[in-house]
């Protein structure tokens, strides 16, 4: 068996792994769901996974196609707009005034206009977009590596994690997710502002969104507004890291 079978089949056995972990989600009465225990498990289980895909995978990049791969429809999904009435004025001026915010475990917080994102580095990447739904659509992303604004924030020791929060808000809760550092660094996490070549539609989270191209797609957050460091994620919301885990037990490392 060659190196590319290899890694096929390694995705593949954490994919059975995953998926045998959302059916005791989605079938467990509430009584197990309520349970400490039961939830410390599945907590466990979640760690296993993630260090298991962490493992196999190490630093090794996310399948990337060609343009002739580009799915000639990219279904929209989540939030397909936003009511905010700060973002709503960001729109009709084409965020000419906009700026994303970094901060929390920084030495130095950053305000950084959308101009001041296109002038860094920029990286391209078509790749898979898979829905925890089970559709998956190819698109082609570009912006800047999230790890380049990240140094010139110049992160604090204790800081662990990064908190993306937006500017839309889904059944009554504000949008946030995170990754950890590990992922924040990875040369195929960008913050894209483009999509096929044109900047990124509302309905696509414009004016920019994460691309985290290891893992499902309720982790690639829209209309980002703020990007907190953090130490942990106890007392943001409900402690879970996104608003997705918060409200319905999706993991927090969603590896593909």
């Amino acid at each position: 068996m060659n190196e590319r079978s290899n890694e096929i089949s390694r995705r593949r056995l954490l994919g059975f792994a995953a998926a045998g972990t959302s059916g005791l989600l989605l079938g467990g009465c509430d009584r197990l769901n309520g349970s400490e225990g039961f939830r410390s498990v599945l907590e466990d289980t979640e760690n296993l996974t993630m260090r298991s895909q962490r493992f196999l995978m190490g630093d090794r990049l996310a399948r990337e196609f060609g343009e002739s791969d580009i799915s000639p429809v990219f279904k929209a999904n989540g939030s397909l707009g936003v009511t905010d009435p700060v973002y709503r004025g960001h729109f009709t001026q084409q965020f000419a005034a906009w700026a994303l915010h970094v901060d929390g475990l920084v030495r130095q917080p950053l305000t950084l206009p959308l101009t001041a994102l296109k002038g860094f580095p920029q990286r391209t990447q078509i790749t898979r977009h898979d829905c925890v739904e089970g559709w998956s659509a190819i698109g082609k992303w570009q912006g800047p590596q999230l790890s380049a604004v990240l140094a010139q924030a110049g992160l604090l020791p204790e800081a662990r994690y990064a908190v993306f929060h937006c500017a839309d808000v889904l059944a009554g809760s504000p949008y946030y997710e995170s990754i950890d550092l590990i992922d924040a660094f990875h040369p195929q996490t960008i913050l894209a502002w483009q999509m096929n070549d044109q900047p990124l539609t509302e309905q696509h989270g414009a004016p920019i969104r994460l691309r985290v191209e290891r893992q499902l797609g309720y982790k690639q957050a829209k209309y980002i507004m703020r990007i907190e460091l953090r130490s942990t994620l106890a007392g943001l919301y409900k402690g879970k890291g996104g608003l997705w885990e918060d409200r319905s037990d999706y993991a927090w490392y969603a590896g593909i």
